[in-house]
């Protein structure tokens, strides 16, 4: 099934600003995902406490129950803000879709289950034959390849909706990949903009490289360029001095302090990698101390689920006026990835002033060294909604490994929109399968496609051979 090829949309930026200047409606919110729900409180608290946006919210839900309890909680945050609007959690796409000005995508398509079939796959047969244990990945290599398609699958029906319900709408992507399931918004014709893990925590976040500064993250000023989930510093400083401390880092990399991965990427690209390592090595070769997690994480865990149901009862039936519906409301907020996609997106729609340490999108300019249409993750200044470029430098040898991983998953996006021959290119140049005999990949690769075809059903009506 090969999606409606279409322009990008032809609704102005001040078709939405005279709309909402005009107040003859509310902002509609479109909420689609499973992962929207342990997301709420914050989107919520963007919304009314610190955007004062008063608009019609509906949230895709399947489930009667968690309809009930969703939208009971939403409403007692609508009463506590007093500026109007309305929630609703509905089963039927259509009815969460029509009218949107904004739509928020934090989706996945059976991740859980479909990570671990790629992962038994990927594990070889008995005695010696060890598979492609180290591809089954999240967002890189074969494993990342499978998650993309599957995330087409999602998507593609999911903009043919919107096309006809909420042509206009502005995209805030937080589905996994997120660089490719931005640019398949964004090839669907739609503006869109993504939002990734947070480089802010972690042993390599930014606040672990300040604390081995002997800093704390609130005396650090900083920022980070690269793809989604493949992100470098370019900058760190003394927040009150404005002095540099990247030849600090630079030691502590080079001398292994910031580990053994970081060390030899340092070596090798002159660059210090911030975030997660294991969501830095998922698009590279494969390393020799790195090994991909074995159950990574999906989401919130069963134990945080429970917790966020227990803390939303506590704020629907007691109201945020009670003091144990606000305890309950900042263990909420306690929990929350920090993510902003309201903030993002109310930002854009009504023009304003914003700067945000790192949003995904189309790089028109953003990093210097790469293409123009590569999706890129680095600060985003926003001028009466209008972005300011960057212009950020990386060291040459990062920019032409980034500039291939970018191409790579350029490829996997167009080829999650059924593109046999970009899924052809991507097995034959992903920097991720490098060391691999390529034609034994494509093999693997049409085995999976086809373990997956009761869901991959953008190739169904092609007769053509993958590979």
């Amino acid at each position: 099934m090969q999606p409606t090829q279409r322009q990008l949309s032809t609704h102005s930026l001040s078709q939405d600003r005279d709309r909402m200047e005009q107040g003859c409606d509310l902002l509609k919110l479109a909420l689609i995902g499973q992962q929207i729900a342990s997301l709420l409180p914050s989107m919520l608290t963007d919304l009314l406490q610190v955007g004062h946006q008063a608009a019609d919210i509906t949230i895709e839900e399947k489930n009667s129950a968690m309809q009930e309890l969703l939208q009971g909680y939403g409403e007692a945050c609508l009463r506590k803000a007093g500026i109007g609007g309305t929630i609703q959690a509905a089963a039927r796409r259509e009815d969460v879709l029509r009218g949107a000005d904004l739509v928020i995508y934090a989706g996945d398509l059976m991740a859980s289950s479909r990570f671990q079939q790629d992962r038994e796959a990927l594990s070889g047969g008995e005695g010696d034959n060890e598979g492609l244990l180290d591809q089954a990945r999240v967002n890189g290599g074969i494993g990342g390849l499978l998650h993309t398609l599957r995330q087409g699958a999602a998507i593609l029906p999911l903009t043919e909706l919107m096309h006809s319900l909420c042509p206009n709408a502005l995209v805030i992507c937080l589905g996994d990949p997120v660089g490719r399931t931005t640019e398949m918004f964004h090839a669907s014709g739609f503006r869109a903009y993504g939002l990734a893990r947070s480089v802010l925590r972690g042993p390599t976040g930014v606040d672990g490289i300040a604390e081995k500064l002997g800093k704390k993250l609130e005396d650090v000023a900083w920022e980070s360029a690269g793809l989604p989930g493949f992100t470098f510093l370019t900058a760190f400083s003394d927040h009150a001095s404005g002095i540099s401390l990247m030849n600090e880092i630079y030691a502590l990399a080079g001398d292994g302090n910031l580990g053994r991965l970081i060390q030899r990427w340092y070596r090798d690209y002159q660059a210090v990698g911030v975030g997660r390592v294991t969501d830095i090595a998922e698009y590279m070769a494969a390393q020799e101390d790195f090994i991909p997690d074995e159950h990574p994480d999906f989401g919130e865990s069963v134990e945080h689920r429970k917790d966020r149901i227990l803390h939303m009862n506590k704020v629907r039936e007691k109201g945020l006026a009670d003091p144990e519906g606000m305890i309950s409301q900042l263990m909420l907020l306690s929990k929350t990835p920090p993510l902003r996609p309201v903030r993002l997106g109310l930002a854009l729609l009504r023009h304003e002033d914003l700067n945000l340490p790192e949003v995904t999108r189309i790089n028109n300019g953003n990093i210097l060294s790469l293409s123009s249409t590569a999706f890129v993750s680095c600060p985003l200044v926003l001028e009466k909604g209008q972005e300011v470029a960057c212009g950020i430098s990386l060291p040459a040898p990062l920019s032409d490994l980034m500039g291939d991983i970018a191409y790579a998953s350029h490829l996997a996006a167009r080829a999650a929109f059924s593109d046999r021959s970009a899924l052809r290119e991507y097995v034959e140049m992903d920097p991720a399968l490098e060391g691999l005999d390529r034609l034994y990949v494509q093999d693997v690769v049409d085995a999976m496609v086809r373990m997956h075809s009761d869901i991959l059903v953008q190739f169904e009506e092609d007769t053509e051979d993958l590979f």
